[in-house]
């Protein structure tokens, strides 16, 4: 391979102007092939298999005016301090409050709080808010007018607010993107001492997910894709394209300083370097391409997309970056016109602290695993859910409305049960209809369940069933699996079938199927990185030290993401108002992210590790000298990640503070504790064992050559000498 890419790098470098004519002109058919090709993207959000979906299908096709996939907006009323809200003013302007609700655009019907929705003190009282549409549907528009209609209560003098999925603010990519390039500019800078070497990755970076975005607006026109397909590509396809054209940089400026012609140091650097891109890109690929292993389409769509924009980016990696570093000539040193990883160079701070650890590797060892350990505590006591208006801030309209609800009703009125009782196949619809009802309303923890309404057709029921305890707790879980085993009894008796759906089935739904799909997920991408990683170094014991590591990192995080939103501790210090369960999606998401991060940065370093050991080196020479070469690039990759994730943390909404804070604790734990603690020690610990491969392995596989050992000599027909500081000169011409 490294031959292969050698001979890639060269070409592009040679052909600079070429490359780059081809890279635009196909930006530029990407870009007008988004514009005229690509469709509308969809707002459906489907858990196929699930109760909870199967009962929003029916209720569509039997309800079809129910809006069972529609938005809903909960507005609470509560009356003046003395007061009732059936004394005649209040009730004058609860109505002109509901008639304002009933004009919003996409409102489909609003149920009259005065009837049947009042507390037993007559003082708080609520109206269900019916969209035609989802929730990622709604304009800001929509949502100006409920919170406008609300407005009307309160110049009343009564307290209004409202919660529910209408409420909340679609979120966007927003300015963290931008974030992120700030920070990566200023560390860019930092690490290269020259703007144009900081320049090149940010460049290629916005390039590669330009076309990636394109490319993906393209296929919206020939599949239905989700309106949030490309937010997961366009924030990894920043993180990884930066990290692989840092990773090319660093190597070009080493082979520049060390004496090489321009066009074969940039040849060397895609060779070496460019193999390790390679292989990196492979695992993220598979950890995002995976993700269609959970089977719900809005992580496999996005899983898909961000797994093409990684595509791009080393492609770009790979053909562009060399193109561009043939313009960039000398600058591309900076000021100092050195490379600190040159030999005779001041040691390093990469350095030094892998002379430390091959020093005291057993010390530094026991001391980052049980630290790890420590923080992975906390994640036997991880339950998932869906983020709900209770984790919203006290500030926030939302959580006020939960909060009135709970105080006036009860929490359970906050997650209210729908049951669908199926009785096109019962001789007695609504016999059946009632005795569901009798059955459910026995139950231990349900408050109340409103009665039967029937479908047109009479072959469908619709329950409400209001349960006692919150819809995050364990008890209304319970609650939730009780009546559905009330199913078996009422087919036999009746003929009819029942089931759950709404918000809090939905999330019970959502929790179990991510709970189980993540031992078969991590299955997939464990297995193969296992493959991808043993053809990359051609060992055993590297490719499981690498896993081993990521299962660390990955579980620590678990740890410190309960202690701080489930548990609550710290939370000031994050913002956190609310403890509460886990976001459902997030132990998916960060596997699959930090796997693909983390085997990037595993690559990075004990590639060149593997380089210093095929060359020669003694083991722990090999791992120290290795170390120091890759640990700027990690660093600098890692703090530029951790950097902008932790931007999310600053969000006011409780899962999107969780999903920054994980990954930020995700990629410091995994890059400076596993990645340049543990590593070093273990390959220290190992020596030659470390790059043992059974012979019959060693046989079967292809050898990929990563490390660039044939490259040390010169190919037939390279025809330019390796040492020439003239190509330098007149390489910017």
């Amino acid at each position: 391979m490294a031959t292969y890419l050698y001979r890639l790098g060269r070409f592009s470098f040679r052909r600079r102007r070429l490359v780059l004519a081809l890279w635009l002109a196909a930006l530029a058919l990407l870009g007008v092939g988004a514009a005229t090709l690509s469709g509308p993207t969809s707002d459906e959000f489907t858990i196929p298999g699930t109760e909870a979906q199967q009962a929003m299908d029916l209720l569509g096709q039997r309800f079809p005016g129910a809006g069972a996939d529609g938005a809903r907006a909960r507005v609470v009323f509560a009356a003046p301090a003395g007061q009732k809200l059936t004394d005649d003013a209040n009730r004058a302007a609860v109505a002109r409050t509901v008639a304002e609700l009933g004009r919003g655009a996409q409102v489909a019907a609003v149920t009259d709080p005065l009837r049947g929705a009042v507390n037993q003190a007559g003082t708080v009282a609520y109206a269900q808010v019916t969209y035609k549409v989802a929730a990622t549907a709604l304009t800001d528009a929509d949502r100006a007018a409920l919170l406008g209609a609300a407005a009307t209560g309160r110049a009343a003098g009564l307290a209004v607010e409202a919660g529910g999925d209408a409420v909340q603010e679609q979120g966007g990519p927003g300015n963290s993107e931008i974030l992120g390039l700030l920070v990566a500019a200023v560390v860019l800078v930092i690490t290269f001492g020259s703007l144009v070497a900081a320049g090149l990755p940010l460049l290629t970076a916005i390039l590669g997910v330009a076309a990636a975005v394109f490319g993906i607006q393209i296929a919206s026109g020939f599949a239905d894709l989700g309106s949030s397909t490309s937010t997961l590509a366009l924030m990894l396809g920043l993180a990884v394209a930066i990290d692989y054209a840092l990773f090319i940089v660093s190597r070009y400026r080493h082979e520049i300083t060390a004496g090489r012609g321009a066009p074969e140091a940039a040849a060397r650097a895609v060779g070496t370097a460019g193999s390790a891109v390679t292989f990196a890109g492979l695992t993220v690929f598979i950890a995002l391409a995976a993700l269609s292993v959970v089977n719900i389409p809005v992580l496999t769509e996005m899983g898909l997309a961000a797994a093409f924009a990684v595509v791009v980016a080393v492609l770009v990696a790979l053909t562009l970056l060399p193109a561009l570093l043939g313009f960039a000539g000398r600058r591309i040193l900076g000021r100092r016109g050195r490379d600190p990883e040159a030999v005779g160079a001041k040691p390093s701070a990469g350095l030094r602290w892998a002379r430390f650890v091959a020093r005291r590797p057993v010390a530094v060892l026991t001391a980052a695993v049980l630290g790890l350990l420590v923080l992975a505590v906390p994640a036997l006591d991880l339950r998932l859910g869906l983020p709900g208006d209770n984790m919203a801030g006290t500030e926030t309209t939302q959580r006020k409305a939960y909060d009135m609800l709970t105080d006036g009703f009860g929490p359970g009125f906050n997650g209210p049960l729908t049951v669908v009782v199926d009785a096109a196949s019962s001789p007695d619809p609504a016999g059946a209809a009632a005795r569901a009802a009798g059955v459910i309303k026995s139950l231990p923890g349900v408050v109340t369940v409103s009665p039967p309404t029937l479908n047109p057709a009479g072959d469908t029921a619709i329950l409400q069933v209001i349960p006692s305890t919150a819809p995050d707790s364990a008890e209304t879980e319970a609650l939730v699996h009780a009546i559905r085993e009330q199913n078996g009894a009422l087919r036999e008796g009746t003929g009819a079938d029942l089931a759950i759906t709404g918000a809090t089935a939905v999330d019970i739904d959502m929790s179990d199927k991510m709970g189980s799909a993540l031992g078969p997920y991590l299955a997939v991408i464990v297995l193969l990185a296992l493959l991808l990683l043993t053809l990359l170094f051609r060992s055993v014991l590297v490719p499981l030290k690498a896993i081993a590591g990521f299962l660390l990192s990955v579980v620590a995080t678990f740890g410190a993401v309960v202690a701080v939103f489930q548990w609550g501790w710290l939370g000031g210090l994050f913002g956190v108002d609310q403890a509460g369960p886990v976001m459902s999606m997030l132990p998916v998401f960060l596997i699959g992210i930090v796997f693909g991060l983390a085997m990037d940065y595993e690559v990075f370093l004990v590639s060149r590790m593997r380089e210093e050991h095929v060359r020669g080196a003694a083991p722990t020479a090999a791992v120290v000298h290795g170390f120091a070469h890759g640990s700027r690039v990690v660093t600098a990759a890692a703090i530029i990640m951790i950097s902008v994730f932790s931007g999310f943390i600053l969000s006011p909404e409780s899962f999107i503070k969780s999903i920054g804070f994980a990954l930020a604790a995700a990629i410091l734990f995994d890059a400076f504790v596993v990645r340049m603690t543990i590593v070093p020690a273990v390959m220290t610990l190992l020596g030659r064992r470390a790059w043992w491969l059974p012979r019959w392995l060693d046989r079967v596989l292809p050898d990929v050559d990563v490390e660039g050992e044939k490259l040390r000599e010169p190919p037939a027909g390279r025809g330019e000498p390796e040492h020439t500081g003239a190509d330098l000169v007149g390489a910017g011409r």
